[in-house]
């Protein structure tokens, strides 16, 4: 086994810290937590139908309400995020927490040190896909409190959590699929980690994760084309005509329906992943999460080499407004990303390539 493939995320860590002498260490820590919360939900998860056999993942009077989003809870969903807390509360590292699955922030009870991080986090993304054993994960962020919470102590409040992308210290997600994995960004490249169950412990195997600039795979749910925007049904439109068309070649589509494992592919081998803003609702300009779901995939995308991008703006200088936000998505292989940006600036009409593919196209 080469060296590299021995070192186990504790000691990447260790040795990242060493670049910054200054550190107090408190980062790691936090890390290695997380870490621990997603082995917790990946041996959950991987019980699938067989859940009931292992505690309180069916617990009758869990899940089947209403989350802040308007989603019914699985019972999964409260789970994992009580997992998440009970992990990270105690360790004297946070200011506070948040979650999809909660309204408010959660606060650092009194019998607990708070420290200087705020972590906000998806505990179970795509876990509709539970039932039919398609891979699901969870995705973090971690922010750094606001001065005055680090002095004062003070309650954190939704506001503090408003920080664009570009302040995250630190972002991952984990992969419950045939493997477990834990891919991490803290600001120096993307690497990840596979769930060596023998020992238990997170061991690096993919040391620089890059995504090409280019690439023949897109992702978008076509089912939604009726309320696309120009410049979404254009790049898909020239995709879809393949060598016959602008583009010259041919793309393949795929769709997962779950972002951790759509911007695990795309992180593995390229591609582009399309949850653009569309016209159903002008009120609500998009379905993913800004905070803990849009901001973290955004870091490692572009730590990796990739864009992500709102269509109209990079993602991570997205400046927030409210806790659980939502926003359209458009992130993978750099020159994709840019491409459907400049579409969305060009208003010019485009000349159709095909009666196929033009004005009454098979997505117009």
């Amino acid at each position: 086994m080469p060296f590299s493939q021995g070192r186990t995320l504790t000691r990447y860590l260790i040795e990242e810290r060493r670049r910054f002498p200054e550190a107090s260490g408190d980062l790691n820590a936090l890390l290695l937590d997380v870490s621990i919360a997603c082995k917790t939900i990946a041996r959950i998860v991987s019980f699938g139908q067989l859940s009931d056999t292992f505690g309180p993942a069916a617990k009758p009077d869990m899940g089947g309400s209403l989350n802040v989003q308007g989603e019914v809870q699985k019972p999964l969903d409260v789970l994992t995020n009580e997992i998440f807390i009970q992990v990270s509360e105690w360790n004297g590292h946070l200011a506070g927490m948040a979650s999809e699955e909660m309204e408010a922030p959660r606060q650092i009870g009194p019998n607990f040190k708070r420290g200087k991080y705020l972590l906000v986090f998806d505990p179970l993304d795509g876990s509709s896909n539970i039932d039919v054993n398609v891979s699901v994960g969870s995705i973090f962020s971690i922010l750094r409190a606001p001065q005055d919470v680090i002095d004062s102590g003070r309650d954190v409040t939704a506001a503090d959590f408003l920080q664009a992308g570009t302040r995250q210290v630190a972002a991952g997600y984990a992969i419950y699929g045939p493997a477990t994995m834990l891919v991490l960004t803290v600001g120096n490249g993307v690497v990840g980690f596979t769930l060596n169950h023998n020992v238990g412990e997170f061991v690096l195997t993919h040391a620089n994760i890059r995504v090409p600039e280019d690439t023949q795979e897109f992702a978008i749910n076509s089912s939604n084309s009726r309320f696309w925007e120009p410049p979404v049904k254009r790049s898909v439109d020239e995709c879809l005509a393949g060598q016959a068309g602008v583009r010259g070649k041919d793309f393949n589509m795929r769709w997962i329906a779950s972002m951790v494992a759509e911007a695990h592919r795309i992180l593995m081998r390229g591609g582009v992943f399309l949850y653009p803003r569309d016209m159903r609702d002008p009120a609500r300009p998009g379905r993913l999460r800004l905070l803990y779901e849009a901001n973290p995939i955004a870091f490692l995308m572009e730590q990796a080499g990739g864009g992500a991008s709102t269509g109209r703006q990079a993602m991570l200088g997205v400046e927030p407004t409210s806790l659980h936000q939502r926003i359209g998505l458009i992130f993978g292989s750099r020159k994709e990303v840019e491409r459907i940006e400049r579409y969305h600036q060009d208003t010019a009409p485009v000349a159709a390539e095909s009666p196929l593919f033009g004005s009454r196209g098979l997505f117009r």
